[in-house]
């Protein structure tokens, strides 16, 4: 039987409040090699993330993994760390008070955004309490995976639940599984694009990186690729980029086994080979800019292009704090919400873009 939590007090002259909980992977508290054991451990003991016999797989872990990977990637952290902290936890808290402040404008209802890491703090539990204590009783959950897959959304869902499984007065709660063809999302990544090759000119090629995940998750009917496959047609369709101006590829392996193809650092040593000798790389799987951006993008695989023999490397930064990724967002939650609230209709879609900073 569960363990109940005990329950908020109940206010009867309480204003009706919406939650919306964002919902990201999280990050180490610092780069030294305990704090990213810490996270690799929560990180990778999910059954979610590697689906392995939990007999085979977590004495591997603990016995091999945690003890020698923690201090590689310790120096992959200190490499983009900042003095305010993980560029993940700072970019991630100013989209969720991007996010708070377009939704004060539009939503006729109090409401309270919270953030979430699924690895780190603050956590699933510790977000949801948050909200309940503002007096939220309907919840909105959004994990900022534009793609849907089970490595990422469906442990989201799974905290989540086990999280509800312990209450005894439950919240009505809603989730967004993806907005990978959002009009909004794919909208922020064309600009976010556009921008770059105004700001440090085009490249001839735009390489769409996503996260990668085991080949065999994909064969088990996990939607990832596909998924990922529409959002690269969407924006390549939005930048009026011709067939073999563009290609995607997927990054982030680990381990001996087959992952999705092609593979991002292999794609770019060999596009100089295949006379692509500039190249511009955008991660649309990415809300924010965090190690697997920063690091392996914008400086491991820089340093492979150009040693291969290209002449010139783009990075787009993630979609970040940007106002029309807060907006896009803002639309989705409304969208989400309806029938919770009075909505101001007529500030959803694309008519206030053009009214909307970038940065």
């Amino acid at each position: 039987m569960p363990r109940y939590t005990g329950s908020p007090d109940f206010r009867h002259d309480g204003a009706e409040r919406i939650g919306v909980m964002l919902v990201n992977s999280g990050t180490p508290d610092s780069p030294s090699a305990g704090d990213v054991r810490r996270f690799l451990r929560n990180l990778l003991s999910d059954p979610r993330v590697v689906e392995f016999p939990r007999a085979l797989w977590l004495p591997l872990l603990n016995g091999i993994i945690l003890t020698t990977r923690p201090f590689r990637s310790a120096r992959k952290y200190r490499r983009v760390w900042t003095d305010e902290g993980s560029p993940l936890q700072l970019l991630s808290d100013a989209l969720r008070g991007g996010l708070e402040q377009e939704l004060s404008q539009r939503v006729f209802a109090p409401i309270s955004v919270q953030m979430a890491m699924l690895y780190s703090r603050p956590g699933v539990a510790e977000a949801m309490s948050r909200l309940l204590d503002a007096g939220a009783r309907r919840i909105l959950i959004v994990p900022l995976f534009p793609q849907y897959s089970g490595a990422t959304t469906g442990a989201t869902y799974d905290q989540v639940g086990a999280e509800l499984a312990r209450m005894r007065w439950l919240p009505e709660v809603r989730y967004v599984a993806e907005y990978h063809d959002h009009p909004g999302y794919i909208e922020a990544l064309r600009a976010s694009v556009v921008a770059h090759w105004e700001k440090d000119g085009r490249n001839e090629h735009l390489l769409m990186s996503f996260h990668g995940i085991p080949e065999i998750y994909f064969r088990r009917g996990d939607p990832y690729f596909c998924k990922c496959q529409k959002t690269a047609r969407l924006l390549a369709d939005e930048l009026n980029l011709r067939e073999g101006e563009w290609s995607v590829s997927f990054q982030s392996r680990v381990g001996i086994g087959r992952w999705l193809k092609p593979y991002t650092d292999r794609t770019l040593k060999e596009m100089p080979a295949r006379g692509i000798r500039s190249v511009t790389v955008v991660c649309p799987g990415f809300a924010v800019d965090c190690l697997e951006t920063l690091e392996e993008i914008e400086l491991e695989n820089r340093e492979r292009f150009l040693r291969a023999g290209g002449v010139r490397y783009g990075y787009v930064p993630a979609l970040n704090a940007n106002g029309l990724h807060a907006l896009a967002l803002a639309d989705i939650v409304t969208r989400h919400c309806s029938g919770w609230t009075s909505i101001d209709l007529e500030n959803l879609g694309a008519s206030r873009i053009q009214d909307v900073p970038q940065n």
